[in-house]
């Protein structure tokens, strides 16, 4: 079973395969994990088996660490080309999430200015105005979408709170173009606790198709689509070959739109 569980409130840096070298931030307890999205194929396991016992770290407590670290960067001569929040659950939950964006802005300012700061989100509390203006303040606004249809996303993505796509739709599309859509491919059976197997193949021009149209209208800066890359919580899931990556990248492209995909 996948047991990451990043420190927080800093870890890395680490390589990333869309980024480049990433310095996380992770908002998130460092012993649990706190997401609105259950997703099955999430690299730090899934909700109820990684309950946190700590409290999210405070704004304050951030700021504090990450000029630290930076600081102890810039003495090795090692600047990061991203400053990525992301970790054991959804970012943008954060309390002080909008207060932490600023004071991060702040820092790349003064010792990294040349990195961008990128926030990796489900989209689930983009509805809330102060996270909305936030992201807008952001280099890299990424924000999931796997997919356009319901039964998929309650399968695979597994919202634990009210998840409606086309409001999402409708909301992604109220960034006037400053995000970057970001989508997993995969295949396979993914095998339910209750000993079921349901497909999990959204590669397929049944699910492609709408979820293309959907990225039109939201008209993003990039789309990055990605597949599977480390162990999952869920048996039976499998990446999407480089062929599928490649034709939906080049559909996505032809359409306007850049477009990387990451095997």
């Amino acid at each position: 079973m996948s047991t990451i569980i990043y420190p927080s409130p800093i870890f890395g840096p680490v390589h990333s395969r869309r980024l480049g070298i990433s310095l996380g931030i992770n908002l998130m307890p460092a012993d649990g994990k706190i997401c609105t999205f259950n997703c099955i194929y999430c690299e730090c396991g899934l909700n109820e088996d990684y309950r946190p016992s700590l409290p999210r770290p405070t704004r304050e407590h951030v700021a504090e660490c990450l000029e630290a670290k930076l600081q102890a960067m810039a003495a090795e001569g090692q600047l990061p080309d991203v400053l990525t929040f992301a970790g054991n659950g959804e970012p943008t939950c954060h309390p002080h999430f909008a207060e932490i964006i600023g004071d991060t802005i702040r820092l790349r300012d003064r010792y990294c200015p040349k990195a961008k700061v990128s926030v990796l989100s489900n989209a689930t509390m983009i509805h809330r105005q102060a996270v909305h203006d936030a992201l807008m303040l952001v280099d890299n606004n990424i924000q999931k979408l796997d997919t356009i249809d319901p039964l998929y996303i309650n399968k695979v993505d597994q919202p634990v709170i009210p998840y409606d796509v086309h409001q999402v739709i409708e909301r992604l599309k109220a960034f006037k173009g400053h995000v970057i859509i970001q989508t997993m491919f995969m295949r396979g059976e993914g095998v339910r606790r209750e000993g079921e197997k349901e497909s999990v193949d959204n590669t397929s021009d049944a699910f492609v198709n709408p979820w293309l149209e959907a990225v039109k209208e939201i008209k993003p800066q990039q789309v990055m689509i990605y597949t599977i890359d480390r162990e999952t919580p869920t048996q039976g899931l499998l990446k999407a070959t480089h062929e599928q990556l490649d034709q939906i990248r080049d559909r996505v492209i032809a359409a306007g739109i850049p477009c990387s995909a990451s095997y």
